[in-house]
């Protein structure tokens, strides 16, 4: 409860209105790409907020690229973050939530 999820496209804010082929899970924080263009090819941020708590994580840029020979390989090209249903933490600790993306 209170986290958002954005994802960041090469240093601008994903405009998921832009052609509906992109979707964030509110739920999960995933970033769904439905049929991959030339465009889409480029940096991916993960940004994380807690209104409640104001502030903002970003995870590391992840590269997305095209393959050449047009073969999917053994996993279709997924961008998704995993977090556990819930996380504690103390007042003033620090707190690590991940970022990362699978396939080829």
């Amino acid at each position: 409860p209170g986290l958002s999820y954005t994802w960041i496209f090469n240093n601008d804010t994903l405009d998921l209105q832009e052609d509906g082929r992109r979707f964030v899970s509110q739920e999960t924080g995933n970033l769904y790409l439905a049929k991959v263009e030339p465009w889409d090819v480029g940096n991916y941020t993960c940004v994380v907020s807690n209104t409640e708590a104001q502030q903002s994580a970003r995870g590391p840029p992840t590269p997305l690229t095209l393959r050449s020979d047009g073969v999917m390989g053994e996993y279709e090209p997924k961008i998704e973050v995993r977090f556990p249903e819930t996380t504690y933490a103390a007042k003033g600790s620090s707190v690590r939530l991940e970022c990362f993306a699978l396939g080829k």
